[in-house]
Formats: C-alpha cells, structure tokens, sequence
C-alpha cells in the first residue's frame, strides 16, 4: 500500500526538488562571483534547507542527537556511515555553523544543478576512485583547508552507500591523510539510520514516513590519540548506533 500511495507523492516532491536545484543554481552563481564565499555559503545552506522541507512532502522527518556536543571554533572531521544523499543535504542544513565539506566522487562535479556548482567551488573536494593517487593530494589540500580556516570534512569511510543499513568496513586512508594534515581537528564520529529507507524501492517511488537520526558521538582530538586507535574508536561509535 505504502508503495502505491508514494507514487503520486513521489513525482510531486522530484519536481520540488528539481525546481529547488534549478532555482538556486543562478543564486549560487551570483553569490558566489559577486559577494564571495560567505554568501554563496549561506545560498547553499538554504538551497538545502528547501531540500530538506521538499523530503517533508514524504513524510521524512529529521533528529539530531548531541548537537551541542560538538566542540565550537575548531576545525573538525566528521565521520559518518552512509546510506543515501539525504544524509548530506541533512548534514549540511542542520550543521550549517560548522561549515561542512565533503569528499565527494569527482561523478557529482557535473551535470547535477546547483549541487556540482557548490562542490566545484564551496570547498569540498572530488576524487577519483579509480585513481587513489589522485586521491591523496586533493584530501591533503582539504585537510590543510580545515587546519587553516577552522572548518569541517565529512568524510564517508565507508566508501559507497549502504543499501540495507548494513554497515560496511571502513577504508583508513582517506580519514588518516585528514588526521595528519589537520592535527588541531576534532574526530566527530555520527550514526545515521533510517536514510536507506527513502530509497528502498531505488530512485522511484520513493519511502515514505522515514524518521532519520543522526547520533553524534564524543568528539575526539586528533592530537590525544595515535591513528590506529582513533579510527578503532571511530569505527565502533558509528557502529555500535547503527540499526538494520
């Protein structure tokens, strides 16, 4: 039942969303070339803010636990599992003040209105899979980003997003070029459940009535642990939360 009801509310929320992205898109652009980076910063936090009201459409809601744990005025390196794009127009929404970047597939750097504009110049950084050597200098530059302007990487470990919730073994090298070339960051490791359920039946129709969380863990200092126990610890938060 749930399946048939979505196809209606489905097509009425793609089309939301496909005008949020092409509106913004120009936005983005002006903001961006005329009044510089904290305008386009607050074009791309409201473009997501309307992204995340069209998911309302389907009855998706949103928790965020722990917010206020997260330490302020230092830069920050988010670790979460991953499940489906929402857990990113969530994340940038709702920790707009920590100025999220993300690791992103170079894929998601054209063709796609408003949101390859934003990781093309936003400060997020896109990588080739199949090339790791790439992959190495342009983390490095992120994390130097961080470091300097006291800013935050979210970083998806797990490589590719979970279809079913089932967590998946994180890949270290990523996380460990951000530890060691932003040594005043914090590690915030996040659980997020439930956002593979808008996409249980693929990109159409959509889920319905999803209640997404994110639980946010104690932040850690770079600078308090060695790599291999940070990322141990990292792992078995994000884990331990998750339910499927």
């Amino acid at each position: 039942m749930q399946k048939i009801i979505s196809y209606p509310l489905s097509v009425i929320y793609y089309l939301c969303f496909g005008l949020c992205l092409v509106i913004f898109h120009p936005i983005q652009w002006i903001c961006f070339n005329v009044f510089g980076y904290q305008a386009h910063k607050k074009s791309v936090d409201y473009l997501n803010f309307f992204l995340v009201k069209c998911t309302n459409i389907l009855g998706t809601t949103y928790r965020f636990e722990n917010l206020n744990s997260i330490p302020k005025n230092v830069p920050l390196i988010v670790v979460a599992n991953h499940q489906s794009m929402y857990d990113i127009i969530a994340i940038i929404w709702y920790m707009r003040r920590y100025h999220c970047k993300f690791v992103s597939k170079k894929e998601l750097g054209s063709g796609i209105p408003s949101v390859s504009y934003n990781l093309r110049h936003g400060g997020s950084v896109l990588i080739d899979r199949k090339d790791p050597k790439q992959a190495i200098p342009t983390i490095k530059g992120l994390s130097e980003y961080i470091e300097k302007n006291t800013r935050s990487a979210v970083i998806f470990p797990e490589g590719t997003r979970s279809k079913t919730g089932k967590p998946k073994e994180f890949a270290q090298s990523g996380l460990k070029i951000l530890c060691k070339y932003a040594p005043s960051a914090y590690v915030v490791p996040i659980t997020i459940n439930n956002s593979w359920k808008m996409v249980r039946f693929g990109a159409f129709p959509m889920g319905l009535g999803n209640r997404l969380t994110f639980t946010i863990h104690e932040p850690m200092a770079v600078k308090d642990y060695a790599f291999e126990e940070l990322i141990q610890k990292t792992e078995a938060a994000v884990v331990s939360k998750i339910q499927f």
